[in-house]
């Protein structure tokens, strides 16, 4: 009989559900039977992608952005009462789900609440170091304060330099359960000729989401180019709009986004780690906006500016004419890795 794992991604945009993708995929491959649980639009994805698998919703963090940047930190610390309330209530149902499906094993991307002592429990992050500025100290050690309970924590990184998470994924003295496990990608390079010209992929959560879509929507007016907009909002159908040379998608599932990435030629995102990670599996040419007092995300595009790869700018500063910054820049190499799901699945 096949061992359960919970598989547990935290509702936070779209980028900690599609990462778990293709661990879903493996431990199917591996003859073990995951079981899905998340919240809003993280829940509705994968569901869309696994109907055959038991799917639970879990509490909710309800973390909502400032609409502006420098409130971001405020608004956030505000919610800190709340989102401990849910990390509590994580734990209860948590305990309940195994006994009730009787799981042998945790994999939570980012969702401290669910852990067992119980069970091996992995605990999946990119941010060893969490960013918060002038508190940095003080959230990343709470964070280690959890993270250090979970039996393994899997960086999805390489170890050594060169690296796509910098200081986030990497401490000077790191802990005994760290594991890194190279990077995720639900995605595959593949021949294709070339449709458009740019993609534009948005996720996160909102307000931030919608500002920045309607900002490029007007933006775009400008753009003469045959253009791929995915607008990163999962609903129960499919949409797809044609207006001049632009073709609008509500969402795609995994198999149109990675025909999508592979037919454009520049793509314009944001600089969430999970993008991050498919761009450099493809080796593709990006523009980066940043979500607005994000910490991590600016650091990862300032990142990557410094090192020649990509360019950004700040969302208020976007204008369509900065995208010919791109051919500056050399691009994502080709970061492939073999995941060895094997080894990393015996823990269970």
């Amino acid at each position: 009989m096949s061992k359960k794992i919970l598989v547990a991604p935290l509702n936070w945009g779209l980028g900690h559900a599609t990462r778990c993708i293709p661990i879903i995929k493996a431990l199917e491959k591996n003859n073990f039977e995951p079981i899905i649980a998340s919240d809003g639009v993280a829940l509705e994805l994968l569901r869309k992608e696994f109907p055959h698998l038991i799917s639970i919703m879990l509490p909710s963090y309800n973390v909502t952005y400032a609409e502006k940047g420098k409130n971001f930190k405020i608004k956030l610390i505000s919610q800190i009462p709340d989102i401990i309330k849910a990390i509590n209530q994580e734990k209860k149902v948590t305990k309940n789900l195994i006994e009730k499906y009787k799981i042998e094993g945790i994999i939570s991307d980012n969702r401290l609440g669910v852990f067992s002592k119980e069970v091996p429990s992995v605990f999946i992050t990119h941010q060893l170091t969490v960013l918060t500025g002038n508190t940095t100290w003080f959230t990343t050690k709470l964070h280690h304060h959890f993270v250090k309970k979970f039996t393994e924590c899997w960086v999805p990184d390489k170890e050594k330099s060169p690296n796509l998470s910098g200081n986030l994924g990497h401490l000077e003295e790191p802990f005994k359960n760290i594991k890194y496990i190279g990077p995720l990608s639900r995605l595959y390079k593949k021949t294709k000729s070339k449709k458009y010209e740019l993609m534009i992929i948005l996720s996160g959560p909102e307000p931030q989401r919608t500002l920045l879509e309607e900002k490029l929507i007007s933006e775009l007016k400008k753009y003469p180019e045959k253009t791929l907009f995915i607008k990163g909002i999962i609903e129960k159908e499919q949409k797809v709009i044609e207006e001049n040379n632009i073709t609008y998608y509500n969402f795609m599932n995994s198999e149109q986004i990675e025909t999508a990435f592979n037919e454009s030629d520049k793509i314009l995102s944001r600089s969430g780690y999970t993008t991050v990670m498919d761009l450099a599996q493809l080796g593709k040419k990006a523009f980066f906006i940043p979500t607005p007092g994000q910490y991590e995300q600016e650091y990862l595009a300032k990142k990557f500016k410094k090192e020649g790869i990509a360019p950004c700018c700040k969302q208020e500063d976007f204008e369509m004419s900065k995208l010919n910054k791109i051919d500056m820049y050399r691009g994502f190499s080709n970061y492939t890795t073999d995941v060895s799901w094997k080894k990393l699945f015996s823990l269970f």
